[in-house]
């Protein structure tokens, strides 16, 4: 039995997901200073967490849209 692409592709959005929001995270503790790294490195970070949340899903489904083999 062969596994489902569309089910493959389902687990890599939601792994995209979350990973974005991991990295949001960390950037948050490092502008709140929980981590000792400059506070500008900490938006950045932040801002390329939010990225990878929010945008990177839609681009990837976007390009997974066209149909299954």
């Amino acid at each position: 039995m062969s596994e489902d692409p569309a089910r493959n592709r389902f687990f890599a959005i939601q792994a995209m997901r979350w990973i974005g929001t991991l990295v949001a995270l960390f950037g948050l503790l490092v502008i709140y200073r929980r981590i000792d790294l400059p506070v500008e490195a900490g938006y950045v970070i932040f801002v390329v967490g939010l990225l990878d949340a929010l945008v990177a899903p839609s681009l990837l489904a976007r390009r997974w849209k066209s149909p299954l083999p």
